[in-house]
């Protein structure tokens, strides 16, 4: 195994584009920009290397396939390369790097498999840049929504079209990117865990029962701007002081379900706009976003309704007006039983500690879910910290992975038999 760790972190370098992991400013690959192009060069370098078939399809992810039989099915594996601002170097790249070195360990074990095994490099996972997440699996598996992306820019005023062609990615052919079902037979990914529940259960190894996506609502007060120092206290129509109890009501509200019925439920004031955000200005509007994940989606629901009755009776005791809007509403994603007991049984072969565990961030493997069935594997990530420079997981936590997935593939990839093959015409 002193080899296999010695090539992850070799590749784990190139994959960042670094001689060491060790940046303090961390890593920007913004989605469709040069610097994500530049790691997905180095994916198919390191393919080359494995002596795998490798092509861009019309997303602009790329593909590496040990193809063994054209006829056969394909177990599909990967994750992506592309960062948050100033983010952390194992985020998506641990994933595309177990995938690749558990091909790299079962041919360096002769294994002959019957099914064809891809590594697909998913292009912009993150939402840093365009506010969209998961484009390149969205599109593969028929989830993007395209109307959702016209108008849509990043920070410096580029659409997505532009950044896409941009890339040398045609704006007309994504949608051609859609996989027909019978192109793939299931798809594994994995992950740091991007908490410490692993960490502090001293858990090598969890599998993913379903993926807590979100449902995120705008909350805007209406009140009444005016002079801070000329107007009364008693005379006041103040939107922050009316709206501000929600913060903490939100906080209070999520607990108590927690107790009552859902353990996972989590719920964050994340972001409060107020204006005229001036000093000398009482604050006349204030709008404050909510971020609501579980995997429970009456769970999800039940909250929702609380905050829309409190903010009912935020309106009736003070002289403001409150609207509610729904900016996304996405039902949580169950991952398949059947892949996650023949991983789970396939780590405690291996005599890995396992926990059985829900994920409250999305991954490429919540879209490839709706289509395929699909396997999630995380990893320890120290502290439960990502998406900063901080970010970090010991490459033995990948050489661990890697043998999961190789165990798991070892079995999984020999049972083919052409007559009993189901295709979707």
């Amino acid at each position: 195994m002193d080899k296999l760790k010695t090539w992850i972190e070799r590749n784990l370098c190139k994959l960042n584009n670094v001689e060491k992991m060790d940046d303090p400013h961390g890593f920007t690959r913004l989605g469709f920009t040069k610097e994500e192009a530049k790691s997905h060069h180095q994916f198919l370098a390191i393919a080359k290397e494995l002596e795998l078939k490798t092509y861009r399809d019309q997303a602009g992810n790329h593909w590496a396939v040990w193809e063994v039989d054209k006829d056969a099915p394909t177990i599909a594996m990967g994750s992506h390369l592309d960062t948050v601002y100033n983010g952390g170097g194992y985020d998506g790249v641990a994933g595309v790097l177990c995938a690749l070195a558990t091909i790299k360990m079962l041919k360096d074990k002769h294994f002959q498999p019957q099914k064809n095994m891809a590594v697909i490099c998913f292009v912009s996972e993150e939402s840093a840049r365009f506010g969209v997440s998961t484009i390149g699996s969205k599109a593969v598996s028929g989830e993007l929504d395209f109307k959702e992306l016209i108008g849509v820019t990043d920070k410096n005023g580029i659409t997505v079209k532009q950044a896409v062609e941009d890339m040398g990615v045609h704006w007309e052919e994504l949608e051609q990117a859609t996989l027909p079902s019978h192109e793939l037979e299931q798809f594994l990914e994995v992950h740091i865990e991007q908490g410490d529940k692993l960490q502090e259960s001293n858990a090598q190894i969890g599998v993913v029962t379903g993926i807590a996506r979100p449902t995120r609502l705008i909350v805007t007060t209406h009140g009444t701007s005016n002079h801070t120092g000329t107007t009364p206290m008693h005379k006041r129509n103040d939107a922050l002081v009316a709206i501000a109890p929600l913060i903490s009501y939100v906080q209070e509200a999520t607990l108590k379900i927690n107790q009552q019925e859902d353990p996972h439920l989590v719920a964050t004031v994340s972001t409060v706009n107020a204006k005229p955000n001036a000093m000398t200005s009482i604050p006349g509007e204030v709008q404050i976003g909510i971020d609501i994940r579980s995997i429970n989606d009456g769970a999800k629901q039940k909250l929702v309704e609380k905050i829309t009755n409190y903010c009912r009776q935020i309106e009736e005791q003070n002289s403001v007006h409150v609207q509610i809007q729904t900016l996304v509403d996405n039902k949580p994603v169950k991952l398949d039983q059947t892949i996650h007991n023949k991983l789970f049984r396939a780590s405690h072969h291996l005599s890995f500690k396992t926990e059985s565990m829900v994920s409250g961030a999305g991954h490429d493997a919540m879209n490839m879910a709706t289509r395929w069935p699909t396997g999630l594997v995380f990893i320890p990530c120290r502290d439960g910290i990502s998406h900063q420079p901080q970010e970090y997981t010991e490459v033995q936590n990948m050489v661990n992975a890697t043998m999961v997935l190789s165990e798991y593939l070892q079995s999984e990839a020999l049972h083919y038999s052409n007559s009993n093959l189901n295709r979707e015409e």
